[in-house]
This record gives structure tokens, sequence and C-alpha cells, in this order.
């Protein structure tokens, strides 16, 4: 039932996604496409047209959060001053040796245990020979052979129908991480036709994530990235701030006929967005889809995805295969890790990297922060997922609750649907939001202890948000929110209310209940928000019924 279910939630977001593409003036395909969850086809329903399964392989490059360089004590620092962070060793001048960085590679031994994988405790390093400006030495230094860390899985989460109440987990295979150099940075000035090298990025240390061609759309493609992204930041390995280059994706994407081997492939490189990978690879699978369709071929190329258009376009051939020239790294030895068992008794541990210690110390990840969540206040699994997506949003709901005495089931409520709202609307993430959780939760006393209604409270919540200093309490006394207490009062306002409205009043005692919310509002606006909404609804009922 799990894979039927995640059968139709994948045909659904394949149909969903292309008739966006439709709708976009992108290429349709003239033949309904779907996948389900072991990557076999699904009918699409259309008679005597064939389907098609699409098939998405991923690899992810992780910049390694270190203070240095992978082979070079060269300080890592986003948008420094161009070629400001090189050391004689990033700019290749002779006679300058790599000395591997150890931050580095525990930081991929971490990555790979929170992968699932299987950690080799003998890894070599390759130069792979390429010619590029911002390649200084003409190679770079990777892990071609025997990598670091191999056969891992990565399970992730995606809605069916953009429903957060209807999701499926899949899993993707990691083939393997490698440790490898970064390149520097070309920049193109059009204007004078020249290119500029900046070299603070040579030497940046990676780790390259390799999945394997588990996946079938666009949606999923995001959905394992996000994943992969929240268990790096997690572990601390990678800050992988994908608007930093932090993160920066290559999908292989090809389509076959069902029981026909794997279609010829194409790259889509260097995508450095979430969404825009999603619409890179959905995109590509409708192109490849209408070519074939109208009896041309795929090429094996390169291609890069235009944001602004919203297509891929190529950028060169890859027919002819380069010749990477592929030979082990002269000048660093085999990497080899320990592990309990194997590490010698009078070993110093400061110079050994010790599997066991970093798996004995890895953090809570993502989908156990999840489960915790759920299980200690209760809220609903998708309602875990939206805090965590949220950079800082699981923190601040837990000290909210740790600061109020209302239900976790209420606050969840205020914070997803009202205080997130307000960060998206001002573009600010959770550490710059002027509500702190301190002054989040003294509102919501003051809710939960009946002094001012949830209008009111919003209305609160939205002068906290000047950030002007003032406390919610104080803000309820200038503006005069309290609720009224007096019940007469509340009594004659209910009256007023329904003097003026004959005709609600008559639908009403004609047995159209829903009409009564209308009076509801109608009070609560003539109190400015200072009535109980329960208290006022029984003083209309009673009235109505004399």
């Amino acid at each position: 039932m799990a894979a039927a279910a995640a059968a139709r939630g994948c045909e659904r977001v394949w149909r969903r996604a292309w008739r966006r593409g439709a709708a976009g003036g992108l290429p349709a395909p003239a033949r309904a496409v779907a996948c389900n969850a072991r990557g076999g086809a699904v009918p699409a329903g259309q008679s005597g047209l064939a389907s098609w399964v699409p098939v998405v392989g991923l690899e992810i490059h992780a910049q390694i959060s270190s203070n240095s360089k992978l082979f070079s004590g060269s300080q890592v620092q986003f948008a420094a001053p161009p070629n400001s962070l090189v050391s004689f060793f990033d700019a290749s001048l002779p006679g300058t040796l790599p000395v591997l960085n150890r931050r580095c590679v525990e930081a991929a031994v971490m990555t790979g245990l929170a992968l699932n994988c299987s950690i080799n405790k003998k890894s070599l390093f390759d130069r792979k020979h390429y010619f590029y400006a911002d390649l200084p030495a003409g190679y770079q230094i990777t892990q071609q052979r025997v990598p670091i860390a191999v056969n891992g899985s990565l399970s992730y989460s995606l809605c069916i129908d953009n429903k957060m109440s209807q999701m499926v987990t899949k899993t993707v295979r990691i083939k393997q991480i490698q440790l490898e150099q970064d390149s520097g940075k070309s920049l193109h000035d059009d204007a004078r036709s020249q290119t500029l090298v900046d070299l603070n990025r040579a030497g940046v240390g990676l780790m390259e994530v390799v999945m394997e061609p588990d996946m079938c759309c666009g949606e999923e493609a995001a959905a394992a990235v996000r994943e992969l992204q929240l268990i790096l930041q997690t572990l601390g390995s990678s800050q992988a701030i994908m608007a930093e280059g932090q993160l920066r994706v290559d999908a292989n994407v090809s389509v076959h006929h069902p029981g026909e081997p794997y279609g010829v492939r194409t790259e889509v490189k260097n995508i450095n967005s979430i969404r825009f990978l999603a619409k890179a690879v959905d995109y590509e699978i409708q192109r490849q889809i209408e070519e074939l369709e109208n009896g041309g071929t795929i090429l094996n190329e390169t291609r890069a995805f235009d944001s602004k258009l919203g297509c891929t376009i190529p950028m060169r051939d890859k027919e002819g295969k380069q010749d990477y020239r592929f030979m082990p790294e002269p000048n660093l030895p085999p990497l080899i890790l320990y592990d309990a068992k194997s590490l010698p008794v009078n070993m110093n541990h400061q110079q050994v990297v010790n599997i066991d210690w970093i798996r004995e110390r890895l953090p809570d990840l993502p989908s156990v922060k999840r489960a915790k969540l759920v299980e200690l206040y209760g809220i609903l699994p998708e309602h875990s997922f939206t805090l965590l997506n949220e950079d800082g949003l699981a923190e601040y709901f837990e000290n909210v609750i740790k600061q109020t005495q209302m239900k976790p089931k209420k606050v969840i409520g205020w914070i997803l649907n009202d205080l997130l709202s307000y960060l998206k609307q001002h573009a600010l993430s959770v550490k710059d939001c002027p509500v702190t959780s301190f002054l989040l939760a003294d509102l919501l006393n003051l809710l939960e202890r009946r002094q001012i209604s949830s209008s009111a409270a919003k209305q609160v919540l939205e002068e906290l948000w000047k950030g002007e200093g003032k406390t919610p309490l104080e803000i309820v006394k200038e503006k005069k929110l309290e609720l009224i207490q007096d019940q007469k009062e509340l009594e004659q306002i209910c009256q007023a209310v329904i003097d003026r409205q004959e005709d609600e009043v008559m639908a009403i005692k004609a047995g159209n209940q829903k009409v009564l919310n209308k009076l509801i509002g109608l009070v609560q606006r003539a109190t400015r928000g200072r009535s109980n909404p329960v208290l006022v609804k029984q003083i209309l009922e009673k009235k109505l019924s004399e």
C-alpha cells in the first residue's frame, strides 16, 4: 500500500509539473509521464500512447565548514577581496606540497555516518587533469578510485498534491562521498570582453555526494537535497548556504520507455537553489520527451538552467568523452582511519581520526528531531517538518513552550500561521525576528489568562513587530485592548448589534445558525477585539432564543 501511495503521489507530482510547464510556455510532452516508487513507469491513462520513465541522479558539492582550505593554511571566507586568501600552494607555485586538513576529514566521516555509509579505513587521493584558467595546477586533487565513504542511503519525505497532511517517505541510495578541492572563480566582464580570475575559492575543501539515479521528478530531487542540506547543517560539516555557493547541485536526467535501457542523459550543472533544481529537472524531463516524441535524439551534453527564462540551455557537448588522465596523487599517502578495534594502543589520539569516536558524538539528525517534537509536544508530523525547514524555528518554538502556560498545540498555530507569515512577508530569518521567544510567550500568557482576546493578541503582535521595545502588557494598556469584564456592558453591545441586523436575526431564527458567526464578528468589531468570542456567542444565543 505504501508503494502504491508513493506511485500515485509521484504521478500527481509529475502531472502538476507538466501542467505548470505547459501553462508557462515550456515544452509540454505529447504523452503524460509518471513513475512509481521503484522508478518504473505508471500508465498515463491516455489510450494508445506509450508512457515514459524519467530517471534523475544527483551529484552534490558541499563546501566543508572549516577555517582553512583542504590542503593549505589559507583562510576560508565568503566575499573576501579577490585573491586575498591565496597561499603559494593554492597558486600552484613550484615546490609547494599539500598538507591534509584534519577537520575536513572528520567532517566527511561525520557526513558519511549520518548518511548510513560504510567508511573506508583506507582511501586514496587522485589527480584529475583538465585545463581551466581558475585551476592553476592544471589538475584537481580528488578521490576517484577509493573514496572516503560508500554505499549509503538518504530518506526524505515529500507532499502529495501539496498537502502537508499527505506525505510519503522515499529513499535514495548514496553511491559515494569523496573529498576534493574546489576550483577558483572566473568572473566574466562582457563589457570589456575579458575574464578575471579570483583564486580565493581555489583549494577550499568539498565533499561530493553522489546519489544514484533513484528519483523521477524535480520535486523528489528538491526534497532529497533539502533533507541533505538539513543534515549537513545539523552536523556542522557544512553551512550549506546555497546562495553563497556552499551547496551546488548537478542533475543527471534521462528518460526511457518501460523495460528498455536507460536513455542518453544530460547533465544540468551548478544549480544553486532548491526551487530552481525542481524547475530545472522537470523542464529537462519535458524537453527530452518532446524531443523524442518528435523523432529527435538526445545529446549527451552539459546544460545550464536559466532561471529567468525557466529553461535549460546547452553549454558543451560530452559525446567526445574528456580524458581526465586520472593518476594517484604522488604527494599524498593513503588516508588511514581507525575505529575502536583497530586503533593501536600507544597511538596519540590527536594524530588519528577515530570513526567510532565521531559516531558516538553525532547529534540528533532531522528525522529524529521531528519524531521527538511530535512525541514531546503532540504536534502534527507535518508541523515538525515546517519547524525544522526554517532555520532556528524549532529552537524558537521550544523556547516559547518553556515560558508560556499555553498548550503546545495552540502555540504551534501562532508560530506557523502568524509569526512565520510575518517573517516571510518581510524576508527575515528567525534569528533576525524582532519578536523574541520571550515576548511571544508573554503575549500568549496574556491570551491564556483571558486578559485579551485572540484578535487583540494579533494587534499586539503587529505592534511588537515594530520593535519599539514595548512589552505586550504595555501595548495592551496603551491601546486599551483588555477584555471587557463587565457582562452588562457586553450584553448592551450584543443587543445593539441584534437590533441593527434584522435580516440576519430572521435567518438565524429560521434555522441558519451559520449566520450567527457574522453577528459575533460584528460584536468583535464594535469592541475592537476586546470581547471574548465564547461569551459573546452565549449572550447572542440567549437573546435570540428569547
